[in-house]
């Protein structure tokens, strides 16, 4: 499923025009991303959480020249599922 897809599928779920439900959309994230940008973590009961993480520093290698390289400490954006979620994808037998 892509954003038109899913934004097609909100605005029949909750009954309100393509363009509100494109709109209420890409506000929530622009504001996950913000606020994950700032370090804060973003929690949605059920669903999941959003968060930077730090990954560390490494040494990785060029797969063209198989020349050993540093790479660099960075954050990463990174997502959570929540319980609910889980069981859903998976639903315990």
């Amino acid at each position: 499923m892509n954003k038109g897809e899913l934004i097609d599928a909100v605005a029949n779920k909750a009954e309100v025009t393509k363009k509100q439900a494109e709109t209420v959309i890409s506000a929530t994230i622009e504001t996950i991303m913000e606020a994950v940008a700032g370090d804060d973590k973003v929690t949605l009961v059920g669903f999941g959480s959003f968060e930077a993480r730090d990954r560390k520093a490494r040494e990785g290698r060029n797969p063209k020249t198989n020349e050993k390289m540093s790479i660099p400490a960075t954050k990463v954006p990174a997502f959570s599922a929540g319980k609910l979620f889980k069981e859903r994808v998976a639903p315990k037998k």
